[in-house]
């Protein structure tokens, strides 16, 4: 199958996907605790039945599942995603506004998180059974056990609180009124500790998947013929080691896409960071069904895009696999 077909068939596979967990998520949310028009009718202070009931006709909510489930399937395929119940605006807009700072957050930790486990992972390898090694897997174990929240909080009161190296909250310094150089900066500072939060965890998982793999490669017969003929082993190291180490890195890679938009949720409400991540733990809060369904449908969109990339990545970066073949 050639490069045109493999992308076709990755694509319509994700298409399907796409459209299951668009009713699922549809299906869950609906069958969840709480009433969003019980929970407007009290933001406003009106509790009558009457008043609550009109609400819910206004929202749609006296549908039957399935006559909803169509509704929002129809406006969906217009690109429509419905007023936020809350704010009375497109929630197409309000996830937009926030979009921006989440990618941010996740790709500079995504980067931050692949870029430093890789380095660390292959180090640990080339000095296995060292002193080195031995301390890099400490500390791998260490990032991995401990909770998203905790390293959260412990640097906030370490680089925030004590030492004042670091703001603890927010994406901008509030009244700063900055531009330019000023501006990128200040936002560079903002985001050092999410990052670090959000990254380190999965840094963690990236330097012992790349050791272990760095390892498994090192033993293979075309690495020891690669030296018997006399290469040089920074050439050796780049052709023949890494290229094949990267394998399984880039799985692991396409695997956490989700999950680090997953984490973005509570480091987000931690750091108080204006993202989707945020935004969807305010509109579950608030039954924003609208707006959550907009929120997920965009993670979806993006996890799923970011999978097709890691497969065609993972046939590229081994000749010998055949696109045809990659399930």
């Amino acid at each position: 199958m050639n490069r045109t077909g493999f992308i076709l068939g990755r694509a319509a596979k994700a298409v399907l996907i796409l459209v299951g967990v668009i009713v699922l998520n549809f299906i869950l949310l609906r069958l969840a605790p709480g009433d969003p028009a019980s929970i407007l009718a009290g933001d406003q202070g009106a509790a009558d039945p009457a008043f609550v009931e009109e609400l819910r006709r206004d929202l749609g909510l006296d549908r039957s599942l399935a006559e909803q489930l169509f509704v929002y399937a129809k406006s969906l395929l217009q690109l429509d995603f419905g007023q936020s119940y809350r704010e009375q605006r497109p929630v197409i807009t309000i996830v937009m506004e926030r979009l921006p700072a989440t990618l941010l957050l996740t790709m500079s930790a995504f980067a931050f998180a692949l870029g430093a486990g890789v380095l660390l992972g292959s180090l640990a390898a080339r000095h296995a059974g060292s002193a080195l090694d031995s301390l890099l897997t400490a500390v791998s174990i260490a990032f991995f056990a401990m909770p998203l929240f905790w390293i959260g909080l412990m640097s906030i009161l370490l680089f925030s609180v004590w030492l004042e190296w670091l703001p603890s909250y927010g994406m901008l310094t509030v009244g700063a009124n900055l531009s330019g150089l000023s501006l990128a900066a200040d936002v560079f500072l903002h985001l050092v500790l999410p990052v670090l939060t959000l990254g380190l965890f999965y840094m963690a998982i990236y330097m012992r998947v790349t050791r272990s793999s760095v390892l498994e490669v090192l033993g293979n017969d075309y690495v020891r013929t690669a030296r018997s003929k006399g290469l040089k082993p920074g050439l050796v190291w780049r052709r023949h080691v890494l290229r094949n180490a990267l394998l399984p890195i880039i799985t692991f890679a396409s695997l956490q896409a989700g999950h680090l938009i997953g984490g973005s949720i509570l480091v987000e409400t931690v750091f108080a960071w204006p993202g989707i991540g945020r935004l969807a733990f305010d509109a579950l809060m608030q039954r924003d069904y609208n707006l959550l369904l907009a929120i997920f449908f965009i993670s979806t969109l993006i996890v799923i895009a970011i999978n097709l990339v890691a497969d065609i990545l993972y046939a590229a970066a081994d000749p010998r696999i055949e696109l045809g073949g990659a399930r």
